[in-house]
């Protein structure tokens, strides 16, 4: 992936771009909009952000999400929510 700050590729131990990051986010849903496919959710710092949620519906509120590049690639079994709010993709 070319990084179109610099046009230099990343590279494996270098700072990523969000796409070549391979790191997801754990977000809580705080409100669904079920005709876009979409949900307003907050991370652990608090933080809101709109995230895509077509590829892990059904979704409901106070769901936990695994959010990359604003899209929730899956959800977090309350068993399995990490402390820190950061897992690996």
């Amino acid at each position: 992936m070319i990084d179109a700050a610099d046009g230099t590729a990343c590279r494996v131990g270098d700072e990523h771009c969000i796409t070549c990051g391979d790191e997801a986010n754990e977000m809580r849903v705080v409100k669904i909009d079920a005709e876009r496919s979409l949900a307003l959710c907050a991370g652990e710092d608090g933080a809101r952000s709109s995230v895509e949620t077509a590829l892990v519906l059904p979704i409901g509120i106070g769901d936990t999400l695994l959010v990359h590049a604003g899209t929730a690639i899956a959800r977090v079994a309350p068993t399995n929510a990490t402390v820190l709010g950061r897992v690996r993709a």
